[in-house]
């Protein structure tokens, strides 16, 4: 499983991706899940991918040969006019490859199936976020719906809801983030460390902060522990049930 979160602030666009995959208990990996097209100056372009991994990578790899090699039918991530078209180019590539298994075997389409996160800015328009389907489909953050999760999702998102602010800064929204993130790791095993990120910051055209965060990471640990110190203590402080 997998757990990404692409959100939209006044500030800019925050990504962050876990890096594990697992074919069950005994079959575990890490892989990095976050993918970055840059050309400084002109556009930044990052994507965020989860379901089958053969999927994922053949689409991140059709789209870097892509890039090597541009063609009138196969355009590049890196010369489309607009994060639209960059969307809309990476939900065909990815129907491409999930529709060349459609017929490998029963259920194949749900089988070969993912889902991707696509925000970033060209120059000449502002920044925008897209959560891409494996029909090919896709849908944009809005002032409804300002942050997009892939994976799993559920252990995570009422933080999300409950605290989430366009207005917050970068290092008030990775707290938020790592909260989120740490309570689906706690949920789930198959979601886990390290957490990669990548900070967008508007009209800069370039890549902006970013890292990996690890379980030794002494400021995850912090947030780690004293979330859950909080929660008791907010569970402590409210009324017991009466009958």
């Amino acid at each position: 499983m997998t757990y990404c979160v692409g959100m939209v602030l006044d500030e800019g666009l925050l990504f962050m991706s876990d890096t594990r995959t697992n074919a069950g208990l005994d079959n575990v990996s890490t892989f990095k899940k976050m993918h970055v097209f840059d050309v400084p100056g002109e556009r930044n372009i990052t994507l965020m991918t989860a379901g089958n991994l053969a999927t994922t990578q053949a689409v991140i790899s059709l789209l870097e040969e892509r890039t090597k090699a541009p063609e009138d039918r196969n355009p590049s991530i890196l010369s489309v006019p607009s994060i639209f078209q960059a969307a809309v180019l990476v939900a065909e590539t990815l129907k491409e490859v999930v529709n060349a298994h459609s017929g490998a075997g029963l259920n194949a389409e749900a089988t070969f199936g993912a889902t991707i996160i696509l925000g970033g800015q060209v120059a000449g328009g502002p920044p925008r976020l897209f959560l891409i389907y494996p029909e090919g489909n896709f849908i944009e953050a809005g002032g409804d719906t300002p942050f997009f999760q892939i994976g799993e999702t559920k252990y995570g998102r009422p933080i999300l809801v409950r605290a989430y602010n366009a207005a917050m800064t970068f290092e008030a929204a990775m707290k938020l983030m790592l909260v989120s993130f740490d309570s689906t790791l706690k949920a789930n095993l198959s979601v886990g460390l390290p957490f990669d990120y990548h900070f967008y910051k508007a009209d800069s055209l370039c890549s902006g902060k970013t890292g990996r965060i690890d379980g030794e990471n002494p400021y995850f640990l912090s947030i780690s522990e004293g979330w859950g110190d909080a929660l008791k203590t907010a569970l402590d402080s409210l009324p017991d049930f009466t009958a």
